[in-house]
């Protein structure tokens, strides 16, 4: 299988993963050194240290949206990280989603990403019905973007509505507050289940002292303002008064480890089995060059255990391969862009990661087959959209789409999507793209998301820039169409990549390949905390 062209692909994305590495490690740095150490100096620890302590050694753990800011708010001097460490983890053996505030970055302050992820952190916990742990070191809003994170639906005000919801719903919320917690963010842990707070470090506020002195003319220092004792001996709004930080993540530690058991959904999981062929050779097996084709089989073998999968329709709508298998012992029905050219039933050739009529007729049998069994959904998106031209459309193209895309958003099993390379237009919303509700979506380093590919799009663009140009009389020369050609593509590029994806949360995080089967097996694991109650449905549009 290794010649050539495998070894120039493996030193490709070798490089793209270590590119990876690299932004990941100084993220975790979160505002620098300095502030690290300026945390340490009050006798704090940072967000990754509190959340280091309170998971269980050695246990696995998943990092959501640690690209989140990434390369934004560089005229505030960025936001590492969104300002807010998320983490899948365990503690005392339960698994749990832990929020903390990073104060090494503008003090914990909120900024519109911010938000978003821990928007998105409550979403994955009452989606699953998951216990959800805050630690709280915040200065509030930031006041230059308010307009940006104050008054609308998806801003600041969601999450305390999100905390009540919770609330009834039964789902565990546990907050420690390590340092700052001001304003609106005061209701936050008093929200939650059960709130402790850090003596001489942690305050809880609706005002601070200066805000106090400014509106009502009242002189008081914020540790007798809302200090740990004052919240534990007089108005009784917290429920622990903890010494340091190690001492109120111990006390998380303890109300966790006596949580009850919880209703499963009963998802299919036997032992584990690693795959017999080698992971690593998905490194060479991903092309550098986005039009060169791989049979995806090989990139299924190293993903599923034993490597082994029971292919549905194998001989039918071949650019979608549709097979069962077991992903670190757990049943998954796995959706998969086929990359290489296929044969039709007719001998005609067709395009790989192209989806046709028949591909989207059998996905969506097959799709729609494991909502009745209960059986997870894994899609692999290597896609460069639905089939164009007459042919397809005499044939109902769309039609056939659309059920593909109805049975996907009617999905009542819980889905997971990873994207391994080209995520383009709306084969990315068939594939279960973003707005279908995955449960998580995670990108290759070798991931591409957009309408379409750079080199279409950047010369679809040109020609829409050089009509209106020439509609105003100007010239165009041969320099000028390669300079505004070159501009164009340049842009479009950092559009399309994994990055800016991940800056934005449209997918939760970038990912080793050697990760998709940690992220899937802890990602089902996750949604076996919620039963299914609902009944797959798709509506007017039958399967």
């Amino acid at each position: 299988m290794k010649n050539l062209n495998f070894n120039i692909n493996e030193d490709h994305n070798k490089l793209l993963l270590a590119e990876l590495k690299k932004r990941q490690s100084k993220i975790k740095l979160g505002g620098g050194k300095s502030k690290i150490e300026k945390e340490h100096s009050k006798g704090k620890l940072t967000a990754r240290e509190r959340i280091e302590y309170l998971l269980d050694k050695k246990s696995e753990r998943i990092e959501i949206a640690d690209l989140a800011g990434n390369d934004m708010y560089s005229e505030y001097g960025g936001c590492p990280s969104g300002g807010v460490v998320v983490v899948v983890g365990y503690v005392s053996g339960k698994q749990c989603i832990v929020v903390a505030n990073d104060a090494t970055v503008k003090a914990g302050a909120w900024f519109p990403i911010t938000a978003k992820k821990n928007l998105r952190a409550q979403e994955i916990a009452m989606e699953n019905k998951l216990p959800i742990i805050y630690l709280v070191d915040s200065a509030g809003v930031f006041l230059p973007m308010q307009d940006e994170i104050f008054p609308d639906k998806e801003h600041f005000g969601r999450i305390f509505r999100n905390n009540a919801k919770m609330s009834a719903e039964g789902i565990t919320q546990i907050s420690a507050v390590m340092g700052s917690c001001v304003a609106g963010g005061a209701y936050l842990p008093i929200m939650s289940d059960e709130a402790i707070i850090v003596n001489k470090t942690g305050t809880i506020f609706l005002a601070g002292s200066y805000l106090v002195k400014a509106a009502i003319g009242e002189e008081i220092d914020n540790e007798t303002l809302g200090g740990a004792t004052t919240h534990n001996e007089i108005s009784g709004v917290a429920d622990y008064k903890a010494e340091d930080d190690k001492d109120a993540l111990e006390t998380i530690k303890n109300i966790v480890g006596k949580i009850g058991d919880f209703d499963k959904a009963g998802f299919n999981r036997v032992k584990s089995i690693k795959p017999v062929k080698n992971e690593e050779d998905i490194f060479g097996i991903i092309p550098k060059e986005r039009n060169q084709t791989y049979d995806t089989h090989e990139i299924i073998e190293r993903l599923v255990d034993n490597s082994e999968f029971d292919e549905y329709k194998a001989d039918y709508g071949k650019t979608l391969i549709c097979a069962y298998a077991r992903i670190d012992g757990w049943a998954v029905g796995i959706v998969a862009n086929q990359r290489k050219m296929v044969k039709n039933a007719k001998g005609e050739m067709q395009f790989g990661g192209v989806i046709y009529s028949d591909s989207a007729d059998k996905a969506t049998r097959f799709i729609a087959n494991c909502n009745q069994k209960k059986i997870p959904l894994v899609f692999l998106q290597d896609v460069t959209g639905f089939m164009v031209g007459s042919k397809s459309e005499h044939s109902g193209i769309i039609k056939d789409g659309a059920k593909m895309v109805n049975v996907v958003a009617n999905s009542v099993v819980p889905k997971f999507t990873i994207i391994m390379g080209n995520s383009y237009g709306a084969g990315n919303y068939a594939m279960c793209g973003k707005a279908y509700d995955p449960r998580f979506i995670v990108a290759w380093p070798s991931a591409q998301l957009a309408v379409m590919g750079g080199v279409q799009a950047a010369k679809t663009l040109l020609q829409i820039e050089k009509a209106s140009l020439k509609n105003k009389g100007e010239e165009i020369t041969e320099e000028r169409e390669k300079e505004m050609l070159d501009h164009i593509t340049e842009k479009y590029n950092k559009q399309i990549s994994p990055y800016y994806s991940a800056s934005r949360i449209w997918t939760d995080a970038i990912i080793s390949p050697l990760d998709t089967r940690k992220w899937v097996s802890m990602g089902i694991e996750v949604a076996n905390h919620s039963p299914i109650t609902e009944k797959f449905n798709v509506g007017i549009i039958q399967v």
